[in-house]
Order: C-alpha cells, then sequence, then structure tokens
C-alpha cells in the first residue's frame, strides 16, 4: 500500500528515528490516508521527550504541560505539525483536560487513551531506500473503517468521561464521513448528554459549526 506523504513529513520521521527514537504518524491523519482524503493536520507520537524533540527541530516550540511540540509546516496548506510523546493521563475535573500527565513507555499504552478506534491507528515508516510502511492497529480501526462505524475505543462511558467533547465528536466526524455510531457508544452518548454542560460554550459552538458545515448534517 503506498501514501502520499508530503516530504516534510517524512523529513520529520527520519530525522527522529534517526536520532534514536520512535516515531508515528496517528489520529486523524492517518484515518484520512486509509481513506483516501487529503490530510492538511499531520500528528506523530514518539517516546522522545519535549526537551529531546527541541534538540532535533530548531524551530519547533513547547507552550503546554501536555507534551505537545509542534513544528512550522513548510507548504502553505498545512497546519503546524504535532509530535507528542506517549502518555497516558489521569483525571478530568474539568471533563475536558487531563489533570495530569504521565510519560508512557509504548505506543499501545498512548493508544488505549485515544477516543474512536478509526483515531487510534499508527502508521511508522520503515527506513530503507524505498518508502514502506507498518500499520500498527490494535483496536480494529481499520475493520471500523470498513464497517463505516464510530466506536469508542474500550469503555464508551469511560472515554467520554474524560472529554466529553468527544460525544459532540462523535456526531461531527459521523456526519462527515457519513458513518453510523455503534450501539454501545451512541448509548453512552445518550446516558452522558449532560457532561457537555461542563465544556466551555466556545468549543461547543466550534464543534456544532464543523458539523453543521459537513457535507450532509
Amino acid at each position: 500500500m503506498q501514501f502520499n506523504i508530503p516530504q516534510e513529513v517524512l523529513e520529520i520521521i527520519k530525522q527522529v528515528a534517526g536520532s534514536g527514537f520512535e516515531i508515528y504518524i496517528v489520529g486523524g491523519a492517518v484515518r484520512d490516508l486509509l481513506t483516501g482524503q487529503m490530510v492538511t493536520d499531520w500528528d506523530f507520537t514518539t517516546n522522545a521527550k519535549p526537551e529531546e524533540i527541541l534538540k532535533i527541530f530548531k524551530d519547533a516550540f513547547y507552550d503546554n504541560k501536555f507534551g505537545t511540540v509542534g513544528i512550522p509546516a513548510k507548504l502553505e496548506d498545512l497546519k503546524p505539525h504535532e509530535i507528542t510523546t506517549f502518555r497516558h493521563e489521569m483525571g478530568y475535573s474539568d471533563k475536558r483536560r487531563p489533570d495530569k500527565v504521565v510519560w508512557g513507555s509504548s505506543l499501545e499504552e498512548d493508544l488505549k487513551r485515544r477516543d474512536f478506534t478509526i483515531n487510534a491507528i499508527a502508521l511508522t515508516v520503515l527506513q530503507g531506500k524505498a518508502e514502506k510502511y507498518r500499520i500498527i492497529d490494535p483496536h480494529d480501526g481499520q475493520g471500523d473503517l470498513e464497517r463505516k462505524l464510530i466506536r469508542a475505543v474500550g469503555e464508551p462511558t469511560e472515554r467520554f468521561s474524560e472529554d466529553a467533547l468527544r460525544m459532540m465528536r462523535a456526531v461531527r466526524i459521523a456526519t462527515e464521513l457519513k458513518f453510523k455510531i455503534e450501539k454501545n457508544t451512541l448509548e453512552a452518548i445518550k446516558a452522558n448528554a449532560t457532561l457537555i454542560h461542563k465544556i466551555a460554550k466556545e468549543r461547543v459552538r466550534d464543534e456544532l459549526i464543523k458539523t453543521l458545515a459537513a457535507p450532509s448534517p
């Protein structure tokens, strides 16, 4: 399988891997690659710590406590690239952001904390003369892409109690991709709908606008 990955993205992977670290493309970028969509937002996860990433990329910036380092994109139609250290999270008192972030030790551990199976797929570029790819998919996200399903990773209620905005995101992604929401995930959305009141109105508004802007809202 071949993918259309910009040279600057391949260069990021090459530099991080060449420095002795693991690095994977993750999230919506992999989902969109697998479904043939245009990718403008490239996210990565790695076992390198933020300070180690900053040493590799001199123009990188780090202004948060969640382990995400930004790298300016060279192409105008791309958003800044984000590289996040493997992590697991503790406590979500505001139902949006973790109270505490602890660096993780493996890709599998990192993928377990993600929202939906179709966003919990990782792709790595194998170093060599020719571009070869390996897909890591412990939650059968590719199967759900084929089934056209939005399914929470693990227990849906846990995922939504961590970040209540994920309920609206499920509806938005389902609308954009013309997918259905898996039964248990949908039931958890209905049961936990009141949690959305804990999310800032601006975030709710932005998610709603994205949903209404989809081809078939």
